[in-house]
């Protein structure tokens, strides 16, 4: 099943979603190198890295959104994405609220809580990119009809080559 949301022959959704989930890990990252080192810019970058990744995700969902809502009711792919957008709010809220806990402390310091909800939202986006994997490996949920190891580029206007 072909993306609806596509740009240059390429669906929307995947390529956007390496930003934030590139920026969450990179804030979990930063708050272990903190834990371990004790550095003052540590914390400071999570916080950056977090409100990016925040932003990031809410506009990946967008997309996401219009792709699920394509999927056809009743099939298995329906509820994985159902599974996987849904996980995902969770994983943007989670990461969300450890900002905010963060927010009022001195130089961006993370508190307990805030790591937990932190490392929870990590550990959960590791289960939603695998839930996406299953749509798009799996499923076919986003791949291209026409796509063999032969189709022409994305940019031009040829028809499907055909597998031999």
């Amino acid at each position: 099943m072909q993306s609806r949301a596509r740009m240059m022959g390429h669906a929307i959704h995947p390529v956007l979603i390496v930003f934030p989930l590139g920026l969450l890990s990179t804030a979990v990252i930063f708050d272990i190198l903190y834990l371990i080192t004790d550095r003052d810019g540590f914390p400071v970058a999570a916080a950056y890295s977090i409100a990016a990744g925040v932003i990031g995700g809410l506009v990946a969902a967008v997309f996401g959104l219009v792709d699920w809502l394509a999927i056809p009711g009743g099939t298995r792919a329906r509820r994985i994405g159902a599974l996987h957008g849904v996980g995902n709010v969770v994983v943007v809220v989670l990461f969300a609220l450890s900002w905010v806990f963060r927010s009022g402390a001195d130089a961006w310091e993370p508190g307990v809580g805030a790591l937990i909800l932190g490392f929870a939202g990590f550990a959960l986006a590791g289960v939603t990119g695998w839930l996406g994997g299953e749509l798009v490996e799996r499923l076919g949920i986003g791949v291209d009809e026409g796509a063999n190891p032969n189709s022409p580029s994305s940019l031009t206007q040829h028809p499907r080559h055909k597998p031999a």
